[in-house]
């Protein structure tokens, strides 16, 4: 049951309740030293608890107060502090167990657009209430804020808590799905290892945070780049994880993509399938036109113009959110936002026979001879029960195992840049001369 201190106010609160004159306050998970500098003193003698809970008739805030000493719970946002007996109420009877999700760089573009998705019921389903956890900066402390505030204006029937932190050990607690899209960007300048250093950390540290208070089942996607060896990194600082259940976004390629297929054969994109991207999020990776389908047929069947298809189509992939920033002056935040959608959405709904997907899953055990401890893209399948089995029966010419090659040799390169931090030994950083950041992403 949500409970939520109260505290006698000294000011004006829009949580303020006519009846009670209590104030809920604010959900903050926020380190020691930050919590007094926001969040009101908790008015109460030693020898009583005051907590909120709601009546069942007019879902009002109502002080409770007994004997004993106080007792403290995790403070929650604003109208999601509030009780509610999901038993009692005839919609909710059919409703699944509650899920909590986890979301850090919660205040940035790609989240504005994925929170409402999440909380609308499209990713999980109608009947399926959510818990969100949003974890972020202290100085965007005040704009997760105005998140849960927009959460709350949107009256989502489903999302039944929000949770707001910069603590990772606290916002990840008991959490079944963590997206990881906070990490530093690329500033010019700045060199690809330098990055990998720096957001390294950032993965490093959420790792461990995962490992030690999340469900010991969590799926965890890392979005933020360099993805992939970020999704390395976290899995090896989280042991108690199982290594199968981290994922890098490579969903949005994939749906660039089929958009670039079904453009040059003249087709909608719902009729492009089989797509896969093998290997790293940047200009190594490896959009699969070899057996990818139109219309079932394979695309070299449909598009007979195959010089397009080796150099135009691959470039075209990657260039195109370089393209985007130069239309409109922005990062292509709300197609990532959707790609995520997609991408949870294929492990939580069985794939349709005979298709596929593509993520950045584990190599360990993969059937393509790639090498072993990485994290790399590949063809996936699912049951619709979170998990994921790799495709076996994938045609891998010459042409496509020299491009995965490459890709993979990026990926080896990318992991001897972190050995520091995914206790591999000493970190070694030999990237090459050639900048594979992807047009867009600096």
């Amino acid at each position: 049951m949500a409970m939520a201190e109260l505290t006698t106010p000294k000011t004006t609160s829009p949580f303020l309740n006519s009846s009670s004159q209590l104030r809920l306050s604010s959900k903050l998970h926020l380190s020691n030293q930050f919590r007094h500098l926001i969040l009101p003193p908790l008015h109460a003698t030693p020898s009583s608890k005051i907590s909120c809970s709601v009546s069942q008739n007019n879902q009002a805030p109502v002080a409770v107060q007994d004997n004993g000493s106080v007792k403290t719970k995790k403070e929650c946002y604003g109208v999601f502090c509030l009780t509610y007996d999901l038993k009692a109420e005839e919609e909710t009877k059919s409703w699944k167990k509650m899920i909590s999700i986890a979301v850090s760089g919660a205040a940035g573009m790609i989240s504005n657009h994925l929170l409402f998705k999440l909380a609308s019921g499209s990713v999980f389903g109608p009947d399926q209430p959510i818990a969100l956890k949003l974890l972020g900066s202290e100085r965007s402390i005040q704009a997760l804020e105005g998140v849960a505030m927009e959460l709350e204006d949107s009256l989502f029937p489903l999302l039944r808590e929000v949770d707001i932190g910069t603590d990772p050990y606290e916002v990840f607690q008991d959490v079944e799905w963590a997206l990881l899209i906070g990490a530093k960007p690329r500033g010019p300048g700045m060199e690809r290892a330098a990055l990998l250093d720096i957001n390294g950390q950032i993965f490093a540290e959420q790792g461990k945070a995962l490992n030690a208070v999340a469900s010991p089942n969590v799926k965890v996607l890392v979005v933020g780049n360099p993805c992939n060896t970020n999704a390395l990194i976290c899995l090896k600082n989280a042991p108690n994880i199982p290594a199968k259940n981290f994922h890098a976004l490579t969903r949005l390629d994939e749906n660039r993509a089929k958009c670039q297929l079904a453009l040059k054969a003249g087709v909608f994109y719902d009729k492009v399938s089989n797509m896969t991207i093998w290997g790293n999020h940047s200009t190594t990776q490896v959009p699969d036109f070899l057996n990818a389908r139109i219309n079932g047929r394979p695309v070299k069947e449909v598009i007979t113009d195959h010089k397009w298809l080796e150099e135009g189509f691959t470039e075209s992939v990657q260039k195109r959110g370089g393209l985007l920033i130069q239309k409109w002056g922005r990062s292509s935040a709300a197609s990532t936002a959707v790609s995520i959608v997609d991408a949870i959405k294929s492990l939580v709904t069985p794939t349709p026979e005979g298709d596929w997907f593509s993520t950045g899953v584990y190599t360990n055990g993969n059937p393509y001879g790639i090498a072993e401890d990485l994290v790399f893209s590949m063809p996936c399948r699912s049951k619709g029960d979170g998990d994921y089995e790799l495709v076996k029966d994938v045609e891998i010419d010459d042409y496509l195992r020299k491009r995965i090659a490459k890709s993979e040799a990026e990926l080896l390169a990318e992991k001897q840049c972190v050995a520091h931090l995914t206790g591999d030994g000493i970190a070694f950083c030999d990237l090459g001369p050639v900048d594979t950041m992807l047009p867009g992403e600096v």
